[in-house]
């Protein structure tokens, strides 16, 4: 199909971004990877009377150390994060999540911002954030604010972001000595897309006491969640098999409404949760250790 009309505007600058924003609102959707948006387009799910393009906006495409955390511009591609030799080194959980995603041509096009921003609940770098404990920057012509990865996924495709706002950053801490991280996923062979899918990182001391613990879920219900019973049941204590598999039975507490589809019923994906959280978290310990 073809999408329906619209006014096109490609800024070179974020603050010429942000006033178009500004005076459209409503009425305008920003262009990032394009990998969502231009296909709902076609089918006309999404008819924007504006659209503005952020390719332009260099300024808005990197991946930088600062001090002991990493600042991610939004427009920074799945492949940057994937082959960065610092974020492989300082934060692996970021490379580890974009191999995960789509193919190479998804990889080397769509954005880590359009994805956040998009909150298909079925996404992978969602998860990511939410285990990392990231900020997000989001930037208006007002000024900016900086929301945390958990208060900005609201529900299915909803987030914390106004209308006039732009995600601009991503801030994720580096990895303390003796982290280690994973992700895993099913995925539905088609899209990529997870049925579930579960990022883990843990931090141990010398004698193998978990000091942090995180672990977050996608694919399972209307957003990705924290898996706070598992990562109470792991702080403090000595991560052998006993405690990860004790632990991961937790995966799937509180979540009263999971998604029930023709991939996978609801109690598949519960079941998943549980099975996926304990191979991360076991992988996650033995790069720790």
């Amino acid at each position: 199909m073809i999408p329906s009309k619209f006014e096109y505007h490609a800024p070179q600058t974020l603050p010429k971004a942000l006033r178009l924003l500004a005076e459209h609102k409503e009425d305008a959707k920003l262009l990032a990877g394009g990998q969502s948006l231009v296909p709902a387009m076609k089918l006309r799910l999404a008819t924007p009377v504006v659209l503005i393009d952020l390719n332009r906006v260099g300024a808005l495409r990197y991946v930088t150390q600062k001090d002991d955390h990493f600042a991610v511009g939004a427009m920074a591609t799945h492949y940057m994060l994937e082959s960065a030799r610092t974020v492989l080194r300082k934060c692996p959980l970021l490379a580890q999540v974009a191999s995960h995603i789509g193919d190479v041509q998804v990889r080397n096009r769509g954005t880590i911002g359009g994805s956040l921003v998009h909150a298909d609940p079925a996404a992978d770098w969602p998860t990511a954030i939410l285990a990392l404990d990231a900020e997000l920057k989001l930037s208006s012509a007002r000024g900016e604010r900086t929301v945390k990865a958990s208060e900005f996924f609201r529900g299915l495709f909803t987030t914390a972001i106004e209308p006039d706002e732009i995600l601009t950053e991503i801030k994720v801490s580096a990895f303390a000595p003796r982290t280690g991280s994973t992700y895993v996923k099913v995925e539905q062979p088609a899209s990529g897309f997870a049925l579930c899918g579960v990022a883990a990182m843990v931090t141990v001391n010398e004698q193998g006491i978990c000091q942090d613990a995180r672990v977050a879920i996608t694919g399972v219900t209307d957003k990705q969640i924290r898996a706070r019973g598992v990562e109470t049941a792991l702080k403090g204590q000595k991560l052998d098999s006993n405690v990860i598999t004790n632990a991961s039975t937790k995966a799937s507490e509180g979540i009263t409404s999971p998604l029930d589809d023709i991939h996978a019923s609801g109690d598949y994906r519960l079941h998943l949760a549980r099975t996926y959280t304990k191979r991360a978290l076991t992988e996650a310990v033995s790069r720790a250790k």
